[in-house]
């Protein structure tokens, strides 16, 4: 299928607005939605035979006969990602997840957890708070600019002391969208005798992705971003010798029968966006496949990347090998400075230009960071750098 703006009729998106910002809450296709909408009907349907004897697998066990409905949800996103359905769980978002692997993480006082200044700031505020209730304390690593895979690794390994006992390590970063290289952090700090929880918020559906071969004790990520499954929906992937200690952040019915099933059943809620994640993988297979949005999405990154820094005439900072579907630019020395520069000119650029992009400030500069999906094109990084040429 040929990608680009020819897609967008397959979102609800406006179309009056040029949407360069899946990266921050996603966006989900009709089709799924329609799924997601099937699924709740039919829980309407019989709620109580839905919920209560067909959904996981409790005590009494299954009533209905068969695989409880959110374990064959999760077999279908283990397959998404290389990963045994049984190591995964749903959770509702990444943030979820990195809470539910901090708050029970037996830390003692003296303890530290790294995190990176990079960092998602909702995931570093759980570290921090984690860390205060025990005594523990939270180490930072800075990561600046020339960006290398090697010297990013050497970063986090420098980084860890004595009494350091998880590091949390981002994918792909949140505001400068680095293609961190997790695999190679990983086997560094564990070697060392660190845990580590990879916060893989934009990873499934952006990158070629096999979460067992990284080598992280816990693996937690979003699905409602760029692998098109309904808002919120995201997983817990956790290393079978970590499955006993790591429990859910609500504590249920499930409680000692299992890791799969305490997080399965944490009260009534409305499971219908995990229950769609194979739909939204059909529709992906529909689109081409992986590898082929992969291909579309990170050559059009890479390729709007370099207009837009040779339009604004800044330095572009993400070298292509650590870079996936989003890239960060920054932008021209006009744009000011501070959160509050930032904030303006993202809202000038949403209001009066009819462009969606996120748009924060780092280091004394302003940054873009632009998500390049299939249904975007050149065309669209081309009309922001006019528009931010025209205000700077």
């Amino acid at each position: 299928m040929n990608f680009g703006r020819r897609l967008r009729g397959e979102w609800l998106l406006d179309p009056a607005i040029t949407y360069l910002n899946h990266g921050t809450v996603g966006a989900t296709p009709r089709r799924v939605l329609e799924a997601q909408r099937a699924i709740q009907d039919e829980v309407e349907r019989q709620p109580s035979r839905f919920l209560l004897r067909e959904l996981a697998a409790v005590s009494s066990g299954n009533p209905g006969g068969g695989r409880p409905r959110m374990r064959v949800a999760a077999d279908a996103v283990g397959a998404f990602v290389q990963a045994d359905g049984n190591d995964l769980v749903f959770v509702d978002n990444a943030t979820t997840g990195a809470n539910a692997v901090l708050r029970g993480f037996p830390f003692a006082p003296g303890d530290e957890v790294l995190v990176s200044d990079l960092g998602y700031g909702g995931v570093t505020n759980a570290a921090v708070y984690a860390a205060r209730e025990r005594g523990a304390a939270v180490r930072t690593v800075v990561l600046e600019p020339p960006f290398s895979a090697g010297a990013i690794a050497d970063a986090f390994e420098r980084a860890v002391g004595p009494r350091t006992r998880v590091a949390i390590v981002d994918h792909i970063t949140a505001d400068t969208a680095l293609l961190l290289p997790l695999a190679e952090i990983a086997a560094r700090l564990r070697r060392l005798g660190v845990a580590v929880l990879a916060d893989g918020a934009h990873a499934p559906g952006s990158v070629a992705l096999d979460v067992p071969s990284l080598g992280c004790d816990w693996y937690t990520a979003n699905l409602h971003k760029w692998a098109l499954v309904p808002r919120s929906s995201g997983f817990l992937w956790t290393s079978p010798e970590r499955q006993a200690t790591t429990h859910a952040p609500v504590i249920s019915w499930g409680l000692d029968q299992g890791y799969t099933t305490e997080f399965d059943l944490v009260g009534t809620r409305d499971p219908s966006a995990h229950l769609a994640a194979p739909a939204a993988f059909a529709f992906i297979e529909e689109l081409g496949g992986l590898p082929a949005m992969h291909a579309y999405m990170h050559e059009l990154a890479w390729t709007g990347a370099r207009l837009l820094a040779e339009r604004w005439g800044t330095p572009l900072e993400t070298p292509r090998d650590l870079l996936g579907p989003m890239v960060t630019v920054m932008a021209p020395a006009d744009a000011g400075s501070t959160a509050e520069d930032a904030s303006r000119l993202r809202d000038r650029l949403l209001f009066d230009d009819q462009i969606e992009v996120k748009v924060h400030a780092c280091r004394g500069r302003v940054y873009l960071r632009v998500s390049a999906q299939v249904y975007n094109e050149l065309a669209d990084f081309e009309q922001l750098a006019d528009a931010v040429a025209r205000r700077c």
